[in-house]
């Protein structure tokens, strides 16, 4: 079955090339383009794709007001936000509204194809490492460990057991999961079975969520 994708962009020729490589794929499907935020949460309710490449700089609607509407009245859909710096307070604010990850608008063709294939599998595309360091690049916006982070995400971390806490953690901090299983001296599918318990507990749609609560709670900060 094809991935249904929504491309999303103020640049007519970006949404050119961006559909020509999709439509050389036998499992993508461009099922329309839009050219600014208000335009492509309309097109998402009525086309219901799996994906939607959103840019973020766009006139009238931008990217992330766009994402925070879309995933609040199209549920299903994932989003996967373009960027054109790797490190810029707009990608994010992306992520925290609910985008699955983002990818630079100069990556590699097969690096945006496998991008939407994870996304649409529902996994999180911005690696632990870089989500990182974009919030330690922002986390002048996000509480500082320790202090009680934001009262109620503070308290659900009472769900948690210590060795749910321990991963969160440790993903928190940038490890992978073949990290957090040497450190944790685990086995890798234990530790992903870990995770898997905690974004459930926590109500967390992936692992880019996962490393935002950590911070907004308190749990961990910028070193």
């Amino acid at each position: 079955m094809s991935v249904r994708v929504l491309l999303v962009d103020d640049e007519e020729l970006l949404r050119l090339a961006f559909g020509m490589i999709l439509r050389a794929e036998p499992d993508m499907e461009p099922v329309g383009e839009a050219a600014d935020g208000a335009a492509a949460v309309e097109l998402a309710r009525r086309l219901r794709p799996d994906v939607v490449l959103m840019d973020v700089r766009m006139p009238g609607t931008d990217g992330i007001g766009a994402t925070r509407r879309l995933l609040r009245e199209v549920p299903g859909t994932r989003v996967l936000v373009l960027t054109t710096f790797d490190l810029e307070a707009y990608a994010v604010e992306a992520l925290r509204a609910g985008a699955s990850g983002f990818l630079l608008k100069n990556s590699r063709p097969e690096e945006l194809l496998g991008a939407i294939r994870d996304v649409a599998r529902g996994d999180a595309v911005v690696s632990p490492r870089v989500t990182r360091l974009l919030l330690d690049r922002f986390a002048h916006r996000l509480p500082a460990a320790g202090d009680g982070g934001g009262g109620g995400d503070a308290e659900r971390l009472r769900v948690l057991t210590a060795r749910e806490r321990e991963v969160l953690l440790g993903a928190a901090r940038g490890l992978t999961n073949t990290e957090l299983a040497a450190a944790l001296g685990l086995a890798e599918p234990t530790v992903k079975k870990h995770l898997g318990r905690v974004m459930a507990k926590l109500g967390l749609r992936d692992r880019v969520q996962a490393v935002i609560f950590a911070y907004e709670c308190g749990l961990v900060g910028p070193r």
